[in-house]
């Protein structure tokens, strides 16, 4: 498993560009199809043109973002290939990892689960005085 300096510097813009909630919320928007940039600009009230615009084009520096001219509108969609790369270089090395471990939970409480049971219908077993007690 070498270290490729190349793919982390690609990498560089994409985090930075993910490590904004507002960049998030615009690529979490694309993600439901494209939008125009005015469109875009709606969705963020509180923002002035301007800030939405410089927020864009960080997306569109880490690839996250691709814009088309369509007569005098731009229309926005989200490229998820640099997602993916990162999904391949840090998630899916561990997913094997998780899924193992987490079948071994599920495996390790589904055993538990009968002892369990049968230690309650012992207990019952040896205290036959108390008649009202409830039923598990």
């Amino acid at each position: 498993m070498g270290h490729d300096p190349e793919i982390a510097n690609e990498l560089d813009p994409v985090w930075k560009a993910l490590s904004d909630p507002t960049r998030r919320a615009i690529l979490d928007l694309l993600r439901d199809g494209p939008r125009t940039t005015t469109e875009i600009v709606e969705s963020f009230p509180r923002l002035t043109r301007f800030a939405v615009m410089k927020h864009l084009d960080v997306l569109r520096e880490a690839g996250l973002v691709q814009t088309r001219e369509m007569g005098r509108q731009r229309m926005n969609s989200l490229n998820a290939v640099p997602i993916r790369k990162i999904y391949e270089r840090w998630v899916s090395r561990f997913h094997e990892l998780w899924s193992s471990e987490l079948l071994r939970i599920k495996e390790l409480a589904e055993n538990d689960e009968p002892a369990e049971k049968q230690n309650t219908s012992r207990k019952r077993k040896k205290d036959p005085g108390s008649v009202n007690e409830p039923e598990i």
